[in-house]
């Protein structure tokens, strides 16, 4: 078994990653769910959320994350969360706390079943160094590759990680920094990694996740 897991941690690692310049993704079939509601999500979605992240979840506001084709576990707990006051945001807190877990399930659920419209790297002189680091990290100072938990597309992995791929560099670079500077605290592994970046290696792993597929 634990030579199995290894190849498959192998082929998984392996597998090619780049940044686009140019639009193109299919996403992976949503995980179905009898208990969720997507009528009621998209009905929710729209009421709360919309105005922010866009119609389908792809938000053109580079502040805001774009949230189509995420995993809907990952949104359910960020919205909890705010909710909570674990992640600090006193707009998206405000939000959150007009909607119970029911609600939070079945908006996560419907946006996870929104194609994500991805988005495009632009430092073409930062994108050699963000890919270094988002698929080997950084050896010499024990930062860990992106890859290793986010997958080598920017997939994530369901329950676990979030998706990346094609998320707006402006909202990943105000996320990571806030993670290193101890204003986000709702992840100690990204607070750990974070606190080993600096501006210019920010700047460049976020640009290269923006073009991701």
């Amino acid at each position: 078994m634990k030579l199995l897991a290894s190849m498959l941690m192998a082929a998984v690692l392996a597998a090619p990653a780049f940044p686009a310049f140019s639009a193109g993704e299919t996403p992976a079939a949503p995980q179905t769910n009898a208990k969720l509601d997507l009528t009621k999500g998209a009905a929710g979605y729209a009421a709360v959320c919309a105005a922010c992240h866009g119609a389908d979840g792809n938000s053109t506001i580079v502040a805001n994350p774009a949230l189509a084709q995420q995993h809907p576990e990952y949104l359910t707990k960020q919205l909890q969360d705010f909710k909570s006051g674990v992640r600090k945001d006193p707009v998206m807190q405000g939000f959150a706390a007009m909607l119970s877990d029911e609600e939070m399930k079945n908006i996560s659920g419907w946006l996870a079943a929104q194609k994500s419209k991805g988005g495009f790297a632009k430092d073409k002189d930062l994108v050699a160094l963000g890919e270094r680091i988002f698929r080997g990290g950084i050896q010499d100072r024990n930062i860990a590759a992106c890859a290793g938990c986010h997958s080598p597309n920017g997939a994530g992995l369901p329950v676990q990680y979030p998706r990346l791929a094609g998320q707006h560099a402006d909202y990943t670079i105000k996320q990571l920094i806030e993670f290193r500077d101890g204003k986000r605290g709702n992840s100690l592994p990204m607070t750990q990694v974070a606190a080993k970046l600096n501006d210019r290696e920010i700047k460049a792993v976020s640009d290269y996740i923006a073009g991701l597929r």
